[in-house]
């Protein structure tokens, strides 16, 4: 978090007395703190772009084989990430079997698991169908119970990775691919969301997270640090767990992306140089040119600057 020394105010909630101390920016991305206005100004600008349709909520998951790789070249091993996940989505779309159309996604890096280790995956945002080649929008063929095969796709994500990341790092160690294909990759797939503002809701909670947030630091001493997590091993019950606090800063130290690094990514006719044409043209086939209002899209007392997390009232 933002140190004592760049100054901060203090707010007290008018309705429980409850008091937060919130200390000046650092403007660090990978800060806790310092994230809200810059989601809050993303939010707005994808409200705006928001299809009618339902979107899915995929989860593509890269196998521990490649932390230490990770840790030695994460822009190459993230960046395979986003490409190996994109031609994946883009070949079942645009295969008749499974859509026939062009589709987008918007993909958010996440590196951590709840124990704060190595945990690299994209958490991807797809709409239920896509566009034809004669600008018609089509739905996938599930009925709307679920995308694309998740099997089939799983198999697909790992060929494509490793196909990619051989040609990154080309000196890469045999016995890393090797190990890598054995492995039965995981692509995880939701149900999809109910309206708009679950789409909103959701993008808002992952988009600029960070490996831990402050509410889950629960004791800090001298020596060591002790943070809540949930062990999803069992049922995602919340525990405590205490580290020394060297290990608790290399933990984090290894979430801090490389310098100028994009986690937020946008494929196909959701991508900056498509979703000009291709959104006004879906919004049109649907009579909805009306953009999304903001008390319609998502409620924000979630992420707020004036929101009590305690009493759950508007009034700081």
């Amino acid at each position: 978090m933002p140190p004592a020394a760049l100054g901060g105010h203090k707010s007290v909630c008018t309705d429980c007395g409850i008091e937060s101390i919130s200390y000046n920016s650092c403007r660090n991305r990978h800060c806790p703190k310092c994230q809200g206005r810059q989601r809050e100004a993303w939010l707005e600008k994808r409200r705006t772009e928001l299809l009618p349709v339902k979107y899915f909520h995929v989860v593509f998951t890269l196998p521990d084989t490649f932390n230490q790789l990770a840790l030695y070249k994460p822009k190459d091993v993230y960046d395979a990430l986003f490409e190996a996940s994109w031609q994946t989505i883009d070949i079942f779309a645009k295969d008749n079997k499974h859509l026939g159309a062009r589709t987008g996604m918007i993909s958010i890096l996440h590196t951590w698991g709840q124990q704060l280790t190595l945990h690299p995956h994209l958490h991807c945002v797809i709409p239920q169908g896509g566009l034809t080649k004669s600008n018609q929008w089509k739905y996938a063929k599930s009925k709307g119970k679920y995308l694309f095969p998740v099997k089939a796709m799983s198999k697909v994500f790992r060929a494509k990775y490793l196909a990619i990341i051989r040609k990154k790092i080309r000196d890469i160690d045999k016995n890393i691919l090797n190990t890598a294909y054995k492995k039965d990759w995981v692509v995880y797939a939701k149900r999809p969301f109910g309206n708009a503002e679950s789409v909103m809701e959701y993008i808002g909670r992952y988009t600029h997270k960070i490996a831990i947030s402050n509410r889950r630091i629960t004791n800090i001493d001298e020596n060591t640090i002790t943070f809540e997590y949930k062990d999803y091993k069992d049922e995602a019950k919340k525990k405590e767990l205490t580290l020394d606090a060297l290990e608790f800063i290399r933990r984090f130290a290894m979430h801090i992306l490389p310098k100028n690094f994009v986690r937020i990514r946008h494929y196909g006719i959701l991508s900056s140089t498509t979703k000009k044409t291709s959104i006004p043209i879906i919004k049109e086939l649907f009579n909805e040119s009306k953009p999304l209002e903001k008390s319609d899209a998502r409620q924000l007392h979630n992420y707020h600057s004036l929101y009590c997390v305690h009493c759950k009232k508007n009034r700081w």
